[in-house]
């Protein structure tokens, strides 16, 4: 069903107009041997929403804030990975279990077989970018194109503090939605326009990061994006970016639209420090807005051919989102722009510079914890924005434990543990004789089970854990000093490590090198209790100090706490602090106060143990 909005558009002229000013970030280039790039993107693009082909041009002002001389740039052409053939196609065909939105399952239940549904792409469903030409000030340039990669000669090398402009023409093709992008998801919406157009590769301290794109996620160089798109008039689009021209566009939903000339309109969009542009459009979009207290206006694009109880859930949506952008803004730090957008889009859930596309057919909870996955987003990718090739657990897996928290207290959901779910899809991945490295590239992973594992939930076990070692007060400080040191400057590992160690005072560099460059594991158990005498043990290779509680013959019980010698130092703790514990001392006894019954570990399960079972002594039944 298509209808007429105009009352809603008329409220867009208001929320959209050009008075609403792009936040100012100030990014700091070079400063004591710091320095990043920096792309800033004009582009006009003309959608036909018949053939889903689209013509464009392109202008990079691109500086070269290195100290390196440059003699070659890379682009990423996301859309050819939508072709048969593809190393995308290659991979769904080779790892035993591809991703159940990208396949087809031509066998049977009991004996599954799975067929990329890349390769059967036609010539008129396949997505690709072609370009035509492309120029450096002015001048042409050669270059060659490797499946979602395009290499470029420069014409002159871009020496380190220089400006130049790129020019580009391009056509492309959007695919059938497959995988985040596409046209006509099972959803129905048109156009889902994520990772859609020529995107320089980013360039830094160690080098160019040109991956292909096999399935994962993303790197991007920071910048302000000016995006003009036309398209059938019929359409509504949301996402990253303030739109310019709102009065324009409003008019030409009014009751008068017959007066307008021609059958499209063009849309006209800022966005300022963002490393991405997305958008989405459908000529069914309701749009709704909610403004946060204190906090961005909200937009929320869904589609009004849903179902009633689907459309319910979406505005009970609405105000869940706002307290959801309260409790990240509080517990990470300040938005920085001025609107936020949710919209209904893409193959589930999946983050993007100021907006989210999410499947929208859903239940209310689960829209809700999809909407707070993929917000916390905005902070531990897109405004901290790690590399998530290399380190995808940075941006996954501390993005699930902030949500896990936020959701626990704006869904009233009162768990001691918000995390627990993590904890224990760590453990099994543990367990499971497939686990790898966190130092794994995104795309190396044997299989996708470990990868998302790995990613998600042992991802949010390294920050939740680093509350246990550190604790809880400290994390908190950490995670705001984290992003007001780090955001807009694509932080590493070791940038969470030190902050946690100026936090605390404590020496950590262990706990990254144990728990996310190697698969060493913890097992700490409780050896033996004879008399006030405690013994425990180390089985795994991994060191941890250790949190317990001792139960005594007359009923009473005591909390003990035994620092980690290699972090000289301790957590605050109320507890009884023994003696340091050296890793190398396979075990370790103390004198209790009083007559032992029973010792357990880690009582409050935040110590990422995999053999639970020796926790506890006597053994409980």
């Amino acid at each position: 069903m298509k209808f007429k909005i105009g009352s809603i558009l008329c409220l867009c002229a208001v929320l959209f107009s050009s008075e609403i000013k792009a936040q100012s970030n100030t990014i700091t280039y070079k400063k004591d041997g710091f320095w990043q790039q920096q792309a800033d993107y004009s582009m006009n693009i003309d959608m036909d929403v018949e053939s889903y082909q689209f013509k464009g041009t392109q202008t990079i002002k691109y500086t070269n804030n290195s100290p390196d001389v440059l003699d070659r740039v890379y682009y990423h052409l996301y859309f050819n990975a939508f072709q048969p053939g593809s190393e995308m196609d290659a991979r769904l065909q080779s790892i035993q279990d591809p991703d159940g939105r990208m396949t087809t399952n031509i066998g049977t239940k009991e004996k599954p077989v799975f067929e990329s549904r890349i390769s059967k792409l036609t010539e008129d469903e396949m997505g690709y970018i072609k370009v035509k030409s492309l120029q450096q000030n002015g001048k042409s340039l050669s270059y060659e194109i490797e499946g979602t990669v395009m290499i470029v000669n420069l014409e002159s090398p871009i020496q380190s503090g220089e400006t130049v402009n790129f020019d580009m023409e391009f056509d492309g093709q959007v695919p059938i939605q497959i995988r985040r992008s596409g046209r006509n998801n099972k959803e129905g919406v048109s156009l889902s326009m994520t990772q859609w157009y020529p995107k320089l590769a980013e360039y830094d301290d160690e080098g160019w990061h040109a991956d292909p794109y096999i399935a994962r996620e993303f790197y991007g160089v920071w910048g302000n994006f000016d995006v003009k798109i036309t398209i059938d008039k019929d359409y509504i689009i949301g996402g990253t970016g303030y739109l310019q021209n709102a009065d324009e566009i409003g008019y030409g939903y009014t009751d008068a639209d017959v007066k307008h000339k021609g059958k499209k309109l063009t849309w006209h969009f800022k966005a300022p420090n963002v490393h991405d542009f997305t958008w989405a459009a459908d000529p069914d979009f309701i749009h709704d807005t909610m403004q946060v207290p204190n906090g961005p206006l909200l937009h929320f694009f869904y589609q009004n051919t849903m179902a009633e109880d689907k459309l319910e859930n979406w505005k009970k949506l609405q105000p869940k989102t706002a307290e959801l952008m309260q409790y990240f803004s509080k517990h990470i730090g300040d938005y920085p722009y001025e609107q936020y957008s949710v919209i209904q889009g893409g193959d589930g859930g999946m983050e993007y510079a100021m907006c989210t596309l999410i499947t929208g057919e859903r239940s209310y909870g689960s829209l809700v914890g999809v909407t707070a996955h993929e917000m916390a987003h905005t902070w531990f990718q897109f405004l901290l924005a790690t590399n998530e090739a290399k380190h995808e657990w940075m941006d996954e897996g501390f993005t699930s434990y902030i949500s896990a928290l936020a959701m626990n207290e704006v869904m009233d959901r009162n768990a001691d543990n918000p995390v627990s779910g993590s904890y224990r899809g760590y453990v099994y991945l543990a367990n499971s004789g497939v686990e790898q490295p966190l130092t794994t590239h995104a795309d190396r992973y044997s299989i996708n089970q470990a990868y998302g594992i790995s990613a998600y939930s042992k991802g949010a076990v390294f920050i939740a854990q680093l509350g246990y070692i550190i604790g809880d007060d400290n994390l908190k400080q950490t995670i705001k000093k984290y992003y007001d040191d780090f955001s807009f400057k694509h932080p590493k590992p070791m940038d969470v490590v030190r902050t946690a160690e100026r936090v605390s005072g404590l020496e950590l560099d262990w706990y990254l090198i144990d728990f996310a460059q190697t698969t060493n594991t913890i097992d700490y158990a409780v050896k033996g209790i004879e008399g006030n005498t405690v013994t425990l043990e180390r089985i795994g290779v991994m060191p941890m100090p250790i949190d317990l509680t001792v139960t005594y013959t007359d009923g009473s019980t005591e909390d003990y706490y035994i620092p980690l010698r290699m972090m000289r130092g301790q957590k605050p703790s109320s507890a009884t602090v023994k003696a340091d514990w050296a890793w190398a001392h396979q075990t370790y006894s103390f004198e209790a106060s009083k007559a032992v019954k029973s010792v357990q570990i880690d009582p409050k399960g935040m110590m990422a143990d995999i053999k639970k079972d020796n926790n506890t002594f006597p053994a409980s039944e």
